[in-house]
């Protein structure tokens, strides 16, 4: 029989909110992280605004030589890993440290590190570049720097797909402890990708909001919605089996439920525009939690401000819940918050996490009047506090990629 997965710790660093706390209050008084790009000159550049991380101190979390040994994206991650753990109340001195383990994922790494090194080894030659470069880059070193920060030992993964890294290495995290391979996950993502080669990559995509007005550039589901705004961050929670954080008296904070994963195999930045690969992972999602589709109560969106994800995305939600897609209440994060990537469902479980605990679905900020197309209940206008029993956070990233988690009020 599968162990029951619990969560028992959470950490977020976000562009509205560097603890969950903040960044919940944020989220359930509208408030949203975007504004100019100051990391570098934005002059030529068609996208002027993002959602940065504001007023994060790594030395708050680690010492200034270890910092410095680590990017961004790492930094971000050991310090979400930090509160999460300090949350759960896990004393890694009385658990077997091969027995808790990380799945913590970057879709992309450290594009500063790229890019400063590039320009050194142009401009000085090879001799030059930086001997950590390497592993200062690659995306895995989130997993790693967590791992060697806090002693723990088991099982390491670093999953990456795109913007659906966060919620498949929850998913996976979930695996591994149902089936007995750990007892203890720190899971989640982390990212940090708002540089000059970051944001003009993704424009000539036409995939981000060249609107220049704060208030209105991410409006997930809206009718003139133009595209996605670049956030950063990271979301870590403690995943722990029912049974190992009953017999340290931990203090339980909801239970995961439900994990789906599948694959569009249609295009490498459109959804399926019949939405079947996003509506399949929630069906599997919602199979694996033992429950009906009627029993979800909430559903926190990929809704990333795009026409096609938007649009696609409503079609899954329909085609997985059928009639009671227009009963259900949905929002998406990342109208405040932006899209954070490889983070993005870190950050979106930990807010599925509080609606279940505090029956409270926060609104989609921005958004004023949806086409008809999109026509289901995108908690417009305000939050409201309703039962959510049953919330279910859906990713999907570029390549295919859909991965739903569902999570469930812990009850004994």
């Amino acid at each position: 029989m599968a162990n029951r997965v619990v969560i028992t710790g959470m950490g977020a660093i976000t562009p509205v909110g560097n603890d969950v706390e903040t960044f919940w209050n944020s989220l359930k008084e509208k408030k949203t992280g975007f504004g100019e790009i100051t990391y570098f000159d934005t002059a030529d550049f068609k996208v002027k605004l993002a959602a940065q991380v504001k007023d994060f101190d790594p030395k708050n979390y680690m010492d200034a030589k270890t910092a410095r040994r680590m990017e961004p994206f790492s930094q971000f991650a050991v310090a979400a890993a930090s509160q999460a753990l300090a949350q759960s109340g896990l004393d890694m001195e009385k658990e077997d440290p091969f027995r808790v383990g990380v799945s913590i994922g970057s879709g992309i790494g450290s594009l500063q590190s790229v890019e400063r090194e590039y320009k050194k080894l142009l401009e000085k030659g090879p001799n030059r570049v930086n001997p950590l470069l390497v592993p200062m880059m690659i995306c895995n070193m989130a997993a790693g720097n967590v791992s060697i920060q806090y002693g723990l030992k088991g099982k390491c993964i670093n999953v990456v797909t795109a913007c659906a890294t966060g919620t498949h290495s929850i998913g996976e995290a979930f695996r591994s402890i149902q089936c007995g391979e750990a007892e203890v996950m720190l899971a989640g993502g982390t990212e940090s990708s708002i540089t000059p080669i970051g944001v003009a990559g993704f424009t000539a995509l036409t995939a981000l909001s060249t609107n220049p007005d704060p208030a209105t550039c991410s409006r997930p589901f809206d009718k003139d919605r133009d595209g996605f705004v670049m956030g950063e961050g990271a979301g870590v929670v403690v995943l722990e089996s029912l049974e190992h954080a009953l017999n340290r008296g931990a203090t339980i904070l909801a239970e995961i439920v439900g994990y789906g994963a599948t694959s569009d195999a249609y295009h490498i930045t459109s959804p399926a525009e019949d939405g079947s690969g996003a509506a399949k992972a929630m069906e599997y999602a919602i199979r694996d939690a033992g429950i009906t589709p009627e029993q979800i109560d909430y559903v926190n969106a990929h809704g990333t401000s795009t026409h096609h994800n938007d649009l696609f995305e409503t079609k899954a939600i329909k085609l997985a819940l059928g009639d009671h897609a227009y009963k259900v209440k949905i929002n998406s994060t990342k109208s405040m918050v932006g899209h954070l990537l490889g983070a993005a469902g870190g950050v979106e479980f930990i807010t599925c996490v509080k609606s279940v605990m505090e029956d409270y679905v926060h609104a989609t900020a921005g958004l004023a009047e949806s086409e008809p197309e999109c026509d289901l209940d995108y908690t417009k206008g305000e939050g409201v506090h309703t039962t959510v029993n049953y919330a279910i956070s859906n990713s999907l990233g570029f390549g295919g990629h859909n991965a739903s988690l569902v999570v469930k009020k812990y009850e004994a």
